[in-house]
């Protein structure tokens, strides 16, 4: 007996002498204390001897893949995610929420539109905006995001490919077949390691210590349908945390694949959803708006052009327009941001200021007797501003020229904007500076016309009076004219107001 003792002692010592520095050994040690700690678990999933997983882990992957069949079916018909942001949203929003945000689709916008001036729907709809997103406080938000969370993990957890794990338990088993009972083997265990990894970070997502019946009565609420029980998706709940918290599916990875050390990493993952949702509604809601005034101000532009020029097409430079930005603009370089406005106020100098304002001008300006001498010299030199405003106008668009100064710059540099930094950033300042000189052109102008045509205004009045106060020979200016004077005074006029609405229309 004494001798077995001191035997069993000299295996103990030699043992903890020479094992440590044995990695092998080490493994198989710590692999046997987890195949210990696999068979204290109750769960006869694995049997470490054989290396072999048993039909009683097939029969429990079978019997969730029977219960969560309809939701799976479900999930895979509808693939597309803020499907399901949108579920969950909808499923939280408050009665009266959900009337505001039938407001909010551009439908809705614009037939809202189409009955209310532009302003007071865009000041309706800002204050709607802000009650609806009002009701977003910080514990609602947090509901709603915890709810998303539990369906993404629920419906990646359904999405798991059973069919396939247990495919390999039993060849003859059928996809969504459940009016027989499978033919369970045992398998090798290496067979379905890569499997049970899978499963096990789905399952470590899960929020499994969460109340779900707030997520089966979303599918009930917004779907008509519960795709699981809640009764029996609770115990799937229950069970899977017990099989969790007793590590047994990483006990079986560790076996299978032999390594002690393997742990699923994979954790609870917090979706967030409101936030974009609520930066989305802003964002609709602000581009609808914006889709509807600038439909609003196209269609303004539009009758405006007919009404000044019986056409809405319109091009008298050579350069500066829209045909001649598009290569700029398929490299993404800018544009001749002013092409239109410039191309109509070119179009308006020489087709009716040279025209009718220069009959008018050389009428009352030159020939009239004024009593007011500055307001004459004021109101000429508004004129002459817009007429020397025609010939820069002209040697601007000259300069574009690909023979010219900044046209062949252009022409030259274009080519390699896209490969060159250097010559992508020279074009980008050219252009730069070339649209500040154009817009420099429309707004000067204008308000040369607008000087005009204030003066005029007073001048238009003033002919209508028994005895001129600001005009002294109106009589002997009416014998002059070709038109009577008035009433070329008052045309004069309401083009220069229509063609001033028109440029600050285009520059909004």
């Amino acid at each position: 007996m004494a001798k077995k003792t001191e035997t069993s002692f000299f295996q103990k010592l030699f043992s903890s002498l020479f094992s440590g520095n044995d990695p092998e050994a080490e493994k198989n040690r710590q692999l046997k204390q987890i195949a210990k700690n696999l068979s204290r678990s109750g769960y006869k999933f694995y049997k470490p001897g054989s290396d072999q997983v048993l039909p009683q882990f097939g029969k429990f992957f079978y019997d969730i893949y029977k219960i969560i069949s309809p939701a799976q079916i479900f999930f895979q018909n509808q693939q597309n995610p803020n499907f399901y942001k949108n579920l969950v949203i909808d499923y939280s929003l408050t009665e009266s929420q959900k009337k505001l945000s039938e407001n909010f689709s551009e439908e809705s916008i614009l037939a809202f539109s189409k009955s209310v001036p532009f302003e007071q729907l865009k000041t309706k709809l800002k204050q709607d905006v802000e009650t609806f997103l009002g009701d977003f406080d910080s514990d609602k938000i947090s509901s709603i995001d915890r709810l998303y969370t539990k369906l993404t993990g629920f419906k990646a957890f359904c999405l798991y490919d059973f069919y396939f794990l247990l495919k390999k338990f039993d060849s003859t088993l059928r996809e969504g077949e459940f009016n027989r009972t499978p033919k369970l083997e045992a398998i090798e265990g290496a067979y379905i390691a890569e499997d049970l990894k899978n499963f096990s970070e789905i399952l470590n997502s899960l929020p499994l210590d969460e109340d779900w019946n707030d997520l089966m009565a979303v599918f009930k609420t917004q779907r008509g349908v519960e795709p699981v029980k809640p009764n029996q998706w609770n115990k799937i709940v229950q069970k899977l945390r017990q099989l969790r918290d007793s590590r047994v599916f990483d006990m079986i990875i560790q076996l299978t694949t032999k390594n002690p050390s393997y742990v699923t990493d994979s954790l609870e993952k917090q979706e967030h959803i409101v936030e974009s949702f609520i930066e989305a509604t802003k964002t609709q809601t602000a581009n609808t708006l914006k889709k509807l005034e600038s439909e609003q101000r196209n269609s303004k532009i539009d009758s405006l052009l007919m009404q000044i020029f019986n056409t809405d097409t319109i091009v008298m430079l050579k350069n500066y327009t829209e045909s001649g930005s598009a290569p700029l603009e398929r490299k993404n370089l800018g544009s001749f941001e002013y092409a239109k406005p410039l191309n109509y106020l070119k179009a308006f100098l020489v087709e009716f200021i040279k025209r009718d304002v220069r009959e008018y001008a050389d009428l009352v300006l030159i020939r009239g007797k004024w009593t007011l001498p500055e307001l004459s010299t004021e109101m000429s030199s508004a004129y002459h501003q817009m007429l020397e405003a025609s010939d820069a106008i002209t040697q601007f668009d000259a300069k574009l020229n690909e023979e010219a100064e900044i046209g062949m710059k252009i022409k030259t540099l274009l080519p390699r904007a896209d490969r060159d930094k250097e010559s992508n950033n020279i074009i980008k300042t050219t252009l730069r500076d070339v649209n500040s000189l154009a817009r420099e052109y429309l707004v000067n102008t204008t308000k040369s016309m607008i000087s005009f045509a204030k003066i005029l205004k007073s001048v238009i009045e003033d002919h209508k009076k028994p005895k001129g106060e600001i005009v002294m020979n109106w009589k002997e200016l009416d014998r002059f004219a070709e038109h009577p004077i008035n009433q070329l005074g008052v045309e004069v006029y309401k083009k220069i107001y229509l063609f001033v609405q028109l440029v600050q229309s285009e520059l909004q």
